[in-house]
């Protein structure tokens, strides 16, 4: 059995590891796309939207639904890829350890 100082100081590495590995998805993006590419978003670690494309063949006027659908659709994409990506990252650090839900790293 581990005594407390053990235990403290893997407690220490492992919140090291993390503050690491919050400060590198965060400096990650993802772009996520819809319409076949034809709209891109690239989103940060921390959701933070960075970059919109959008292809010149989609800006006619009487097709602004469309275009807002596409751009939505792309944002949902990025986010979904987000989150992978923050969840993989996260496996990394925890050794798969489940924490009861907790949502790491933000």
């Amino acid at each position: 059995m581990m005594n407390m100082q053990g235990i403290m100081k893997q407690a220490q590495l492992m919140q090291k590891k993390m503050e690491e590995a919050q400060q590198k998805l965060a400096a990650s993006e993802v772009t996520g796309e819809s319409g076949g590419g034809m709209v891109k978003i690239t989103l940060n670690g921390k959701f933070d939207a960075k970059k919109v494309e959008i292809d010149q063949s989609l800006v006619v006027a009487d097709e602004k639904d469309i275009l807002e659908d596409l751009i939505l659709a792309a944002f949902n994409d990025a986010k979904t890829k987000a989150d992978k990506m923050m969840s993989d990252g996260m496996k990394d650090i925890t050794g798969g350890l489940n924490l009861g839900g907790l949502k790491l790293p933000f």
